[in-house]
């Protein structure tokens, strides 16, 4: 098993949950074996921003290259990383320009029997959303793991440039039941959870979340919907306004849904993706969780 967080130099929540697994799994203990990355993207954290000073985003330069610029090699040596490990957990947050309800997603693999490794390892991580999207999204690292037919799955979990102790301690849950479940540390009772909302959606372009309900131009972004809201097509979801106010352009919703994740950063460039509606007519469960206190 892999698991990685900092893909992305602005997403802590995931690099504190792994570092949290460093010191509670014990080698004696594992069936198998466990890689850990706290930060893939050393050279991102370390600007404090998604991407390192090449401005390539590494989760749209895998496989990357060995003789490329920081983001490619970087990618190259996760993408290598990737082709060694049986399973593949990928721990993202909305980093500090985003917000994300919290979700485990996967590919809609073509290889049946991969796919159903990737629905049993996100039921079992246990977060209240499930989204299962194309597999022909490339560049990421999903990418690779489905081209070398290791079963992946991602997490969310909110943003916002912080790092919030309820995602750290659900990721942290989450990895630990996944293992779990395939058999690489002792099972334990699972907490009681609600039961997730499944949306699988194998439409092209599914899953890519910067660019639903694009900025009609530059300025300042104000949402008029909170994540997890209903809303219907047609709704409004927020305005886009010029420095002085005299250009306001609204942006409405395309479709029926949840909102799934949200723009909180007010600066926007024009087609920016500002809001992601799933398409759904059911409310998903709480993110609330329940946790042993050795996930703590």
């Amino acid at each position: 098993m892999l698991i990685a967080g900092g893909v992305h130099g602005d997403e802590f929540e995931p690099m504190a949950a792994v570092r949290r697994l460093m010191r509670l799994l014990q080698p004696e203990e594992l069936r198998g074996r466990v890689t850990l990355v706290p930060v893939v993207n050393e050279a991102a954290f370390r600007l404090g921003r998604r991407s390192a000073e090449d401005g390539l985003d590494l989760a749209r330069t895998c496989p990357g290259r060995a003789d490329g610029s920081i983001t490619e090699r970087t990618a190259h040596a996760l993408s290598a990383l990737i082709r060694t490990a049986d399973f593949y957990i990928d721990l993202h947050t909305g980093g500090t320009r985003l917000r994300v309800l919290p979700l485990v997603g996967y590919t809609l693999h073509r290889d049946p029997a991969v796919l159903a490794a990737q629905r049993r390892m996100a039921r079992a991580f246990g977060l209240p959303i499930i989204w299962g999207t194309s597999p022909n999204l490339d560049g990421r690292s999903l990418s690779v793991a489905r081209d070398a037919r290791v079963p992946a799955i991602y997490a969310e979990y909110h943003g916002g440039g912080g790092c919030d102790p309820a995602g750290v301690a659900a990721y942290v849950q989450g990895c630990l039941a996944v293992l779990a479940e395939l058999g690489l540390i002792e099972s334990t009772s699972p907490a009681a959870r609600p039961e997730p909302l499944l949306v699988e959606d194998d439409r092209p372009g599914s899953g890519h979340m910067q660019v639903n309900h694009p900025a009609p131009c530059e300025g300042f972004f104000e949402p008029a919907v909170a994540l997890g809201q209903q809303v219907r097509a047609g709704d409004l979801l927020g305005t886009v306004t010029d420095l002085l106010g005299d250009q306001i352009e609204p942006v409405h919703a395309a479709h029926t849904g949840v909102i799934l994740v949200l723009h909180t950063f007010a600066r926007v460039e024009t087609g920016e993706g500002l809001v992601v509606v799933l398409e759904t007519d059911r409310s998903p469960p709480s993110a609330t969780t329940h946790l042993p206190e050795d996930a703590r």
